[in-house]
């Protein structure tokens, strides 16, 4: 019999691992009624429900003294905080519910790589079709100067809070602990960034904060014409220590699944057939009386 191809073996594994990934994502129907509705009236209620007033203030990213409407830069945020959630849910939810099965998984000896390699693969898809179509929405509302970069800046923040999601999954014991992670860490990082709310969007502090990068990009995407790959790469080094936290969490998780094997049942009592003695008064049934 002629052995199987090694490379067909892992390219089967790895189809096989992302389809289930894939999978589970689409058979999350809260996060498809999310992306569906959630995301058009966020952004929505973001630009109707903020006046236009002209809000002065420096992008940092290219040092220009920018003047926008304000409904419009709210949008920006409300189209970033709307990716955020949804992608940050979606990883979550399926790290979380995932969890046994991966070590199952793992324990049966499929291989780890091609499990990590499925969630990034689901991780990107996910990622560029809620980005993609936050940035037609935007474009439906208004006109930004570059919707590429405005696309690449939320495509770059989902997959970062996609990470997290998958870290905070494979970490916290309980649903609730991870969903409040990532809404509170969604709300503060956007919040803290906002020009028309935060007199320190501009201060020191928000350069450490994790869609920085993004926010500046998606800022000078809708009113500057300027290119901004360097904050591009600020937010990709972000998914990268995001990414990596993830990794070390599902290793960890799963290492436990295989380094600790089950211990052996403890097994029962032999159960004592010695004959009773009988007690005086009483028959031994063992025996006839003579």
């Amino acid at each position: 019999m002629t052995p199987r191809h090694p490379g067909r073996r892992h390219r089967t594994l790895f189809t096989t691992a992302a389809r289930y990934a894939l999978t589970e994502h689409l058979r999350n129907r809260f996060a498809m009624v999310l992306m569906a509705l959630f995301i058009p009236v966020w952004t929505a209620l973001a630009f109707w429900s903020v006046p236009d007033t002209r809000t002065r203030f420096r992008l940092r990213a290219t040092g220009d003294l920018l003047t926008p409407h304000g409904n419009q830069l709210t949008e920006i945020t409300g189209a970033l905080n709307a990716v955020t959630l949804i992608i940050g849910f979606m990883m979550f939810a399926a790290s979380f519910a995932g969890g046994r099965f991966d070590r199952r998984l793992a324990l049966s000896g499929y291989p780890r790589t091609h499990l990590v390699l499925a969630k990034l693969t689901s991780l990107t898809l996910a990622s560029a079709a809620v980005a993609a179509y936050t940035t037609a929405l935007t474009c439906a509302l208004w006109r930004p100067e570059q919707p590429a970069l405005l696309a690449a800046a939320l495509f770059l923040a989902g997959i970062t809070y996609g990470a997290l999601g998958v870290a905070f999954g494979s970490l916290l014991r309980r649903e609730v602990e991870g969903m409040f992670a990532v809404v509170m860490t969604s709300v503060i990082d956007l919040a803290l960034q906002n020009p028309l709310y935060s007199s320190s969007s501009n201060g020191s502090i928000v350069r450490y904060l994790p869609s920085y990068g993004a926010m500046q990009a998606a800022t000078g995407a809708g009113f500057s014409t300027t290119p901004l790959p360097k904050y591009l790469a600020i937010q990709a080094g972000w998914f990268a220590a995001a990414a990596l936290v993830g990794l070390l969490a599902f290793h960890i998780r799963t290492r436990n699944s295989l380094s600790n094997p089950q211990p052996h049942p403890i097994a029962p009592p032999t159960p004592d057939i010695t004959p009773a003695v009988p007690m005086a008064g009483q028959r031994s049934w063992g025996r006839r009386d003579r």
